[in-house]
């Protein structure tokens, strides 16, 4: 997946429109923004006017009564427009949290269901940009895009209706200087927008790398690369800063850019506006006004091309996010069948399976286990043992062939019921920054305190684990930092076997452990594996010898298969393997 780039249009309208759904549950709360907008933009050519009207009427009349009249008015004015602003940025701030935290809900969830396959093609620092920095722009497209956007373009041609209908010498000896401003204003939105799309990217380059080089920090530390990563870090972190270093240039000469134009227009007004009141037709009143008609005028522009750059930054967070949200390659096709009862017996019928067509990994596979019985895959590291599990479980789909079990194919079981009655215990145990109990259900409310401790007694892992200070509320650390390969081990098999799944997969699930451990484990094994389906892959080819048929894989094919003693007098590969391990062991 390649980052996008930012869009050449300055509006992209239909995800404008896709950003309206999300608006739609809070219809009253937007309306009520956009009352507040108008509000505003209508009471800001209202002080200049009444300006205006006192300096011509009372001040240089010396009314003093009229003049603490309109003074009264200019504060209710005031204090009207203040209290519109505080409502105004307090719901436009709410709205934008409110709906940028349903869509993070909404994206989390896609991904929760998306495919292995997306995850191997997609770092994660960038899904990681996704679903936060993505997201968080988009609440700066409702705080100071959407609604303000109009409320400044209404602000300005209410503010020019005003300037023509009270003077129009004036208003065009004004707005002399505005295609100055529109030419500033677009170069800068322009090359805003160019670096803002680098910084993106390069935020988005810094999550990835920051989190797949934290995650293996022990690599790094292992072969003493410090100083190579520190370099690389050195690199991007470079990048990122050049790329908002330049959009800080852009802003230090535009602001100043256009405080010279709007001074320039003001300095014409008082140049042409003196000569006027000196010549007796106009007044100083006007004048005035229209000063603060330049400020009142000049500012919206000012900002328009900063929220115009956060509306189109807001757009592409939006199409990057769409995109995900929308994306059929990687969703999971979900079946609807869920029997009352699963038996357990499995049949892969001439699959052929790739991580990367045309690359197979399994060609042309068959082979049956029967319902309660045990199979074994062993083989050379890449032969495809994993992946035989691995599509089981569904987190791939194959090309050619079938799967099926209890004769009705994978694809037509509902897919979390379908998991939900195979335990997995993988070689690389995962374990979450959590309580041991948690890690073992998984926040799942109906297995219950009773089933946890039963099942890691039969195990063996309860005897550990009541030596933990606060047992099974331990706190394990990021990855289960604070617990032993063993240990972590053992915690897998529980939180496989405390849903009493039908069929048991383990992959290597004592590869990685002492042979005090191995010996507990197997114990377990042998008792849990009574009366349910059991594929085990396993290195250890004398934890598989009262398997009922041992499946041999190389390059993806299945080469030999039988029970322990039949592949051991064909003296081929499955004799090779066994001979090559016991040379070891002696």
């Amino acid at each position: 997946m390649t980052e996008e780039k930012v869009s050449g249009k300055i509006v992209d309208w239909d995800i404008i429109k896709r950003l309206f759904q999300f608006i739609k549950p809070y219809q009253k709360q937007f309306i009520s923004l956009v009352v507040l907008i108008l509000l505003g933009a209508v009471l800001a050519p209202l002080t200049p006017l009444l300006i205006r009207y006192t300096i011509d009427h009372h001040i240089t009349t010396n009314d003093h009564t009229g003049l603490t009249t309109m003074m009264a008015l200019m504060i209710g004015v005031l204090v009207i427009q203040g209290i519109a602003q505080f409502a105004n940025s307090y719901l436009s701030g709410w709205l934008g949290q409110t709906i940028i935290r349903d869509i993070r809900v909404q994206l989390y969830e896609k991904i929760l269901y998306l495919r292995l396959k997306f995850f191997d093609d997609t770092p994660i620092g960038r899904l990681v940009t996704r679903t936060i920095s993505d997201i968080e722009t988009l609440a700066d497209v409702f705080s100071e895009g959407l609604a303000n956007i109009a409320g400044d373009i209404l602000q300005l041609v209410l503010i020019i209706s005003v300037m023509f209908y009270t003077d129009w010498r004036l208003s065009l000896i004004s707005l002399s200087t505005v295609p100055l401003m529109l030419v500033a204003t677009y170069i800068f939105k322009e090359k805003v927008k160019k670096s803002f799309n680098i910084v993106r990217t390069a935020v988005s380059n810094l999550n990835s790398f920051v989190q797949e080089h934290i995650t293996g920090m022990s690599i790094v530390q292992i072969f003493s690369a410090e100083p190579i990563e520190r370099k690389k870090f050195e690199s991007l972190n470079k990048e990122h800063k050049d790329a908002n270093v330049k959009s800080i240039l852009y802003y230090s000469v535009y602001y100043p850019v256009a405080e010279v134009i709007s001074a320039m227009a003001t300095g014409l007004i008082v140049w042409y506006g003196a000569k006027e009141v000196i010549g007796l037709t106009t007044s100083y009143g006007t004048i005035t006004a229209f000063i603060m008609f330049i400020n009142l005028f000049f500012r919206p522009i000012r900002m328009l091309a900063d929220r115009f750059n956060t509306l189109q930054m807001g757009v592409v967070s939006t199409d990057r996010i769409l995109k995900l949200l929308d994306s059929d390659e990687y969703t999971q096709n979900e079946g609807t069948y869920t029997p009352e009862e699963l038996h357990g017996k499995v049949e892969f019928r001439n699959v052929w399976f790739a991580y990367n067509e045309p690359e197979y990994v399994l060609k042309d596979i068959s082979f049956t286990v029967g319902a309660g019985k045990t199979i074994a895959l062993v083989g050379a590291t890449g032969a495809g043992k994993s992946s035989t599990i691995n599509l089981l479980s569904r987190f791939y789909e194959i090309q050619k062939g079938q799967i099926v079990i209890d004769e009705v194919d994978l694809k037509n079981y509902e897919l979390g019921w379908l998991r939900s009655r195979i335990g997995v215990v993988l070689q690389d145990v995962f374990l979450f920054s959590d309580t041991i109990e948690r890690n073992i259900t998984l926040g799942d409310p109906t297995i219950t305190r009773e089933q946890v401790i039963e099942a890691s007694r039969l195990v063996g892992a309860d005897e550990f684990i009541q030596k933990l200070p606060g047992t099974y509320s331990y706190n394990v650390m990021e990855r289960g930092a604070t617990l032993s390969v063993g240990q972590r081990q053992l915690i897998s098999f529980v939180r496989a076997l405390v849903r009493n799944p039908r069929i048991l997969i383990l992959d290597e699930a004592t590869a990685s452990v002492d042979t005090e451990t191995e010996e507990l484990i197997q114990n377990a094994i042998t008792k849990l594996m009574k009366g349910r389906t059991a594929i085990v892959i396993a290195h250890r080819l004398s934890t598989i010898q009262n398997a009922d048929q041992i499946l041999v894989l190389e390059k993806g094919k299945i080469v030999e298969a039988g029970n322990h003693e039949e592949l051991l007098e064909k003296e081929g590969h499955y004799a090779n393997l066994h001979r090559m391990q016991y040379k070891e062991l002696v």
